[in-house]
This record gives structure tokens, C-alpha cells and sequence, in this order.
């Protein structure tokens, strides 16, 4: 078949050269797949950095370990339990992630959250803000992309109201004084960058 779908007739002479190309093609393209850079596999399979969760963040001092004890959990409660979540890390930087199951950006970014909460949650308070949004398809958006940390519901946009935001997702760092310093509206397209502005926002 043609790419219209029609039908194309082959000399039976060809066959073998045409059987011969398409095993060339595969061939290079399972190469080229399995040649990517580990950052490549984990975009392709974000759940794997899920695995290494626990040991990456065993020496997490207590503060931070309570935060991630609670691990892709759900927390109600809007500004509120916002408010308390940072509190509880107070001492500590903190990076809180906007999010919600139906955001494809959302989506596009949370493996770079899933990298570098992992590599740096022993130094750097994560919290999650699932907004806009229900339990359930939340809890099934982090079954497929779990996370280390937990995520506060905002069901009625309060969150959004006290970050002032245009749309998700979004995220806000604070200094270890507990201060918001910037929120950056919209999604991360890599990690490196998601890591400068932590650096310099959060740790600078």
C-alpha cells in the first residue's frame, strides 16, 4: 500500500532488496532507541524514577522526611493546609509544584519533578498542588506519574487566587525563611531549567 491506501505491485525480483531495507531500518531504529542518554529513557518512562525514591531520600533530615513519609498523598484543605505544609518545613527551600490531571503541560514537566525531587529532596522541601481537579482522577494521574511528596487540593482555586495565576501549571519557590520569592507561570521544558531557577530563587 501507498500512503493514499492504494495497492502498489512489486516485481517478485525486488522482494528480497525490499526485505533486506526494512530489516536496515528496524535495525537502526531500535539502535537509535536503545542509544539514548538515560535523560531520554526516563522522559520516555517517567515511573522509573519512582523506584529509587525511598533510597535517594533516606538521609532527608526529619522535617523532610515527614514531607515525603507522605508521598503522593492528597491533602485537603486549600491555603490552609498549604500554609501548614510550609510551616512544617520552615528552615528548609521549598519548590511547590501546581498541577492537575487534565494539564497536558502538567504532564509534559512532572518527569523533571520526578528527577530532580529525587536527586535533591534530601536538601529542598517539594510540595505538590493539585488544583481545579477531583481525587480520583488525581490519584489516577499519580498512579501512572507518582511522586515523593505530597500534593494539597485546591478544589476551588485558592491556591490560584493567592499566586495570582493565569492557568497551570505553575510553580512557586520560597527561601528557607519561609518568603515566597517568584512564582513562574507555566510548564518547565527541562530539567536544567527547572534546576536554575530553583538555585536561584530557592537555594540562591
Amino acid at each position: 500500500m501507498n500512503h493514499n491506501g492504494q495497492r502498489m505491485r512489486t516485481r517478485p525480483a525486488t522482494l528480497p532488496i525490499l526485505a533486506a531495507a526494512a530489516a536496515l531500518i528496524c535495525g537502526l531504529a531500535l539502535a537509535a532507541c536503545g542509544g539514548g542518554s538515560d535523560a531520554d529513557a526516563g522522559a520516555e518512562n517517567p515511573d522509573s524514577a519512582a523506584a529509587d525514591y525511598a533510597k535517594a531520600l533516606e538521609g532527608a533530615p526529619p522535617a523532610l522526611a515527614k514531607l515525603y513519609a507522605d508521598g503522593d498523598a492528597l491533602i485537603p484543605g486549600g491555603v490552609d493546609a498549604l500554609d501548614q505544609q510550609l510551616a512544617a518545613v520552615k528552615g528548609h527551600p521549598a519548590v511547590v509544584n501546581v498541577w492537575a490531571s487534565w494539564c497536558g503541560p502538567c504532564r509534559f514537566e512532572f518527569p523533571d519533578f520526578q528527577k530532580v525531587a529525587a536527586e535533591r529532596g534530601d536538601e529542598i522541601a517539594f510540595l505538590g498542588v493539585d488544583a481545579d481537579d477531583s481525587d480520583d482522577a488525581a490519584n489516577t494521574f499519580l498512579d501512572e506519574l507518582p511522586l515523593p511528596y505530597p500534593s494539597v487540593t485546591d478544589p476551588d482555586g485558592q491556591i490560584k487566587d493567592e499566586y495570582d495565576l493565569r492557568g497551570y501549571p505553575a510553580t512557586a519557590f520560597y527561601n528557607a525563611a519561609g518568603e515566597r520569592v517568584y512564582v513562574k507561570q507555566g510548564p518547565y521544558t527541562s530539567q536544567a531549567d527547572l534546576e536554575a531557577d530553583i538555585d536561584k530563587y530557592a537555594t540562591g
